[in-house]
């Protein structure tokens, strides 16, 4: 088992290390004094990467759910340490603890950072951060696809089953490889549409690319102190707003859409419908109470501003123009809620994902039914789909879990000296992978000022979020190690 996950994770050490030499070279023709620190940190991680590699080329590929599982935990928690090699060089100064939480931040496509002066930093060292940004994008996605059937708790028939309606396996390529093709060209089709769509919106071809990968991985990370804010235009902020969208939906729902060359999978989509309704309607009822509570002149401004920052927590990408600390109470606590449930299953979001969401409220008003008329038999159904009862068992356990772990990590938080609203915003927004919260850790400032305790405990909260609890925690099960 361990000679196995050596093998993986060595092959995953290099693949980071060639990932690096497309910043090496960027470093170098831009003479942004980052390329020693890149070198180094490439030839570091291809030493390591080759040592666990090629030793380990016969042994047995099979990969039992116990393997499987500690492999996504140490592929998720190591990875990120030959990610700060490249932080680590270039910035003397930074701490091994502020380092694993930015690049961590960038795979888990959060968005959370405590640098400053992003302005001034190498070109290189930015394009490191958006990159770590897309390609974990990406890895989200095949995660859901091609490793959730080798731990046994899902793949294909879950990524179908949490679609039902939209997706059918008619309607997709019969191997699990052929899926994850298409959807990686699907998301880097649709990436390039992004990126060609901000440059004609005004920005230049790097912060282009850049926002561009932030956007469609929903990680918000930005070349700007400032952020998206920085540039102050209507026509980048409609151009984000709408790819954030689009990142939100289930990526297998666009590769129908594309292929058909048709919008009625979108229509049929419960998932994406439901989705939509919830975050577009409250870009309006956020706009309301801005306008109704002074903070902008008038509704127009008030909707610009509402719809770009509430899409952009709601869908957990974490992209500002405001600082939404400011805002009355209601705005930006409802935006934090929002981040719980609205991404898509099969899509970059993270969170509870929009389909449990259905699913548990669905039960709820089954239960109520049944309360009523206690003899019934009737299914929970969406669409003309029924529901097995294990799947409802499934999300009920991890809709249980998940508020749990949010309990805990605010009290952890509580106990190390951090005020209740930072805590609790900093939870939510970490484990959704959402970005900035409030107060300390608001939109205006970032997470610099955390304690070294406070840091690790947030680069495990963005971590926990990202596998989807269950991964991290089976772990610690005595009974799951039992053959």
């Amino acid at each position: 088992m361990i000679l196995t996950i050596l093998h993986i994770f060595g092959l995953v050490t290099m693949g980071f290390s060639v990932l690096m030499s497309t910043c090496l070279i960027t470093s170098f023709l831009a003479e942004d004094g980052a390329t020693s620190a890149f070198l180094q940190g490439m030839l570091a991680s291809l030493l390591i990467g080759a040592l666990l590699f090629f030793p380990t080329l016969r042994v047995p590929k099979k990969v039992s759910r116990q393997t499987g599982f500690l492999l996504v935990a140490i592929t998720w928690s190591v990875t990120p340490i030959f990610c700060t090699l490249p932080l680590l060089y270039y910035f003397p100064g930074m701490s091994f603890v502020d380092a694993y939480f930015e690049v961590t931040s960038g795979l888990t496509t959060t968005g959370a950072t405590l640098m400053s002066g992003l302005d001034q930093i190498p070109m290189s060292i930015n394009l490191w951060r958006h990159e770590l940004n897309w390609i974990a994008g990406m890895g989200i996605i095949i995660f859901a696809v091609a490793i959730l059937p080798i731990l046994g708790i899902g793949g294909m028939q879950l990524y179908i089953a949490e679609t039902p309606g939209s997706v059918k396996e008619s309607d997709l390529p019969p191997r699990i490889a052929q899926t994850a093709k298409a959807l990686w060209m699907v998301y880097a089709g649709i990436s390039v549409a992004c990126i060609f769509s901000l440059k004609l919106a005004g920005m230049s071809w790097f912060d282009a690319v850049c926002h561009a990968f932030a956007a469609m991985s929903l990680g918000g990370m930005s070349t700007h102190d400032q952020n998206v804010g920085f540039f102050n235009s209507l026509p980048i902020e409609i151009v984000l707003t709408v790819f954030q969208l689009i990142a939100a939906i289930n990526f297998a729902t666009h590769f129908i859409a594309i292929r058909k060359l048709s919008f009625k999978p979108y229509a049929v989509d419960m998932e994406a419908r439901a989705f939509l309704t919830l975050v577009l309607g409250s870009c309006v009822l956020a706009a309301s109470v801005l306008w109704q509570n002074g903070t902008y002149a008038d509704f127009w401004t008030a909707l610009r501003h509402a719809t770009f920052n509430l899409v952009t927590i709601a869908t957990d990408c974490g992209f500002a123009t405001q600082d939404f600390n400011q805002w009355p109470i209601f705005v930006p606590m409802w935006m934090l809620f929002l981040s719980c449930l609205s991404a898509s299953s099969g899509s970059t979001g993270g969170g509870i994902r929009m389909i449990r969401t259905i699913i548990l409220l669905k039960q709820a008003r089954l239960e109520l039914f049944k309360f009523i008329h206690p003899q019934a038999i009737k299914p929970l159904k969406i669409g003309d789909h029924v529901i097995n009862n294990s799947i409802v068992t499934s999300v009920t356990g991890f809709i249980f879990l998940y508020f749990m772990c949010i309990v805990i990590l605010v009290f952890t938080l509580l106990l190390s000296g951090m005020d209740f609203i930072s805590a609790l915003s900093a939870v939510i927004a970490l484990f959704n992978n959402a970005g900035p919260g409030l107060n300390q850790v608001g939109p205006a400032t970032n997470y610099a000022s955390l304690t070294d305790f406070q840091t690790a405990v947030c680069s495990f909260t963005m971590l926990l979020g990202r596998v989807q609890i269950f991964s991290i925690i089976i772990l610690f099960l005595p009974e799951f190690w039992k053959k």
